[in-house]
């Protein structure tokens, strides 16, 4: 049984942990050079902006969850001044001098540390990305202060979906495993790229997670992709953190939930810091479509240890959900 995260993936090499020194990079190099990004919507649409406070969250969000799969709250309970406290930390870490950042790189069987995203050997090109992954207690406060956010969005989610907290097992709060809910802090950094038609700061892709709670810096970046819209711009907005439902939290809703495919583009001019907070049950935790939603529909995805879910993501990316699929 696998008891740890740290069990499920599998080792990667040196080329597909350590990013360039982007300070000495003029032009992208062939290694980092994508085909034709695609066109995008100039943002005719506009994300939810769902205020947590609003006496009909569950419903907003529930709406949000089932039409975007992604939304911004305000009201969420972190202050502004512990925001700016995380993005300027990140700045300073990523402004060190690549030999520095090299000091703590991920090690190829490891998840946490400096370097490029993971799913980087699933591609024969590099992302212009740079990233420092956190479990543990390093920026304590702010981890404690998402954390909390991330049980009140969790309470808020169900319940849009018509089930009680308590017979979500794992999250329970009378329950063993409570407090064992995986969380993980991914900085991010995207530098300022010379070509930036020919680089892809991130892929596109789903998030494993039951949701992620990212924080924009003040520059655009992040896109989702919408069904006959294609690739939408969500601006940051100043105040707002923008949640996106994950893979688990797509099965646990029997498929009504979906896991929202986005990517993250880069601009000559600016270096693009976000802080990702992913949310996850423990590894032990049995995830399926939830039973009080299957009693007029069939489940759609086969039950799992949230462990299983992640080894497979780990093993074939985009192609896990039909993997489990009924």
């Amino acid at each position: 049984m696998i008891s740890s995260v740290t069990e499920i993936y599998p080792p990667v090499n040196l080329h597909h942990i350590a990013p360039l020194d982007f300070s000495l990079v003029r032009e992208v190099p062939d290694s980092h050079a994508w085909p034709q990004l695609g066109s995008y919507s100039s943002g005719v649409e506009m994300v939810p902006v769902i205020d947590l406070n609003d006496t009909n969250v569950v419903k907003l969000v529930g709406q949000a969850c089932e039409t975007w799969g992604v939304f911004n709250i305000t009201n969420h309970g972190i202050s502004n001044c512990l925001l700016e406290e995380v993005e300027s930390e990140s700045r300073r870490l990523f402004s060190l001098p690549s030999q520095q950042k090299l000091k703590v790189l991920r090690s190829p069987d490891g998840i946490t540390g400096y370097g490029l995203p993971r799913i980087s050997p699933f591609f024969s090109k590099i992302m212009w990305h740079e990233g420092f992954t956190i479990r543990g207690n390093v920026l304590e406060e702010y981890q404690k202060e998402m954390k909390k956010l991330a049980e009140r969005l969790l309470s808020v989610m169900v319940g849009a979906l018509g089930i009680a907290r308590e017979d979500v097992n794992w999250a329970n709060p009378l329950g063993d495993e409570v407090n064992g809910a995986q969380t993980t802090l991914q900085l991010n950094s995207y530098p300022a790229c010379p070509e930036p038609d020919r680089a892809m700061g991130m892929v596109p892709h789903t998030d494993t997670s039951l949701f992620t709670i990212l924080c924009q810096s003040s520059t655009s970046g992040l896109q989702i992709f919408r069904d006959e819209v294609g690739w939408l711009t969500l601006p940051p907005q100043t105040g707002a953190l923008t949640v996106n439902v994950g893979d688990l939290l797509h099965i646990l809703s029997n498929a009504r939930f979906p896991s929202v495919l986005h990517r993250a583009i880069v601009n000559n001019t600016h270096h693009r810091i976000s802080t990702a907070f992913f949310y996850a049950p423990p590894i032990s935790a049995q995830i399926s479509p939830s039973s009080r939603l299957i009693d007029h529909q069939a489940p759609k995805y086969r039950s799992m240890s949230c462990g299983e879910y992640i080894g497979i993501k780990a093993k074939h990316l985009e192609k896990a959900l039909s993997l489990v699929r009924l």
